[in-house]
């Protein structure tokens, strides 16, 4: 499983690309709202720092302005996917899009139909959204699950990216349930990292250590 950074924060994605781990970084308006940068710029630095996938989302509501902007958004760097919302427009932007070389990824889906349409407009990437479906009540891990299951089962070649992803258990779910990439926040990135017993081992052989290393020893 892929994992994607989920910020548009530049300072967050260059301490993550340090450690190895990022494959690509999706971006939304709210998360480019709060970097207060005009985002053609924003979405260019982060261009040259991820070599991965870069999600970019469109805020235009008819198909032919979605189109027309992600045409912008995409020439800014080869590596840019269009996200579009999963709407009928959303839809129709994601057909043309792909028959322009477009990749898309089709955000705030909620429900497998939703998921199944997506993928036969030819969405490159699927974003279910199950933070967001556990904050309602429902299993939103379940929805990955199924998704993947079916989309497998019928050689669907959507990509799954389990978004709104909100501890660090959410990853081994997805991961177990089959997700294509994982896009989580740099937070629960940090999370990932931590165990008690890693940390106490360090203390420990550290401490070792320092005893080896006194007189007289």
């Amino acid at each position: 499983m892929k994992l994607f950074l989920d910020t548009a924060n530049t300072d967050e994605i260059r301490e993550a690309m340090t450690w190895g781990v990022i494959d690509g970084v999706t971006t939304n308006p709210t998360l480019v709202a709060r970097e207060g940068r005009d985002f053609h710029h924003l979405l260019a630095e982060i261009c040259q720092l991820v070599p991965g996938p870069v999600s970019a989302e469109v805020i235009s509501t008819t198909a032919a302005e979605m189109v027309a902007e992600a045409q912008v958004l995409a020439a800014v760097g080869a590596q840019v996917v269009i996200k579009v919302p999963m709407t009928p427009a959303g839809l129709q932007a994601t057909t043309k899009l792909k028959e322009l070389g477009i990749k898309t990824n089709v955000t705030l889906v909620f429900s497998f139909n939703q998921a199944l349409l997506a993928a036969k407009a030819g969405a490159a990437f699927i974003s279910p959204f199950l933070g967001r479906l556990d904050d309602l009540g429902h299993d939103g891990v379940a929805l990955i699950s199924q998704i993947c299951v079916i989309f497998r089962g019928y050689n669907l070649q959507s990509q799954v990216i389990a978004a709104s992803i909100r501890h660090p258990l959410h990853v081994v779910q997805v991961a177990s349930a089959g997700a294509n990439v994982a896009t989580i926040p740099f937070t629960v990135l940090k999370s990932m990292f931590k165990h008690p017993l890693t940390d106490l081992g360090v203390e420990r052989f550290l401490a070792d250590w320092q005893a080896a290393k006194r007189p007289g020893k």
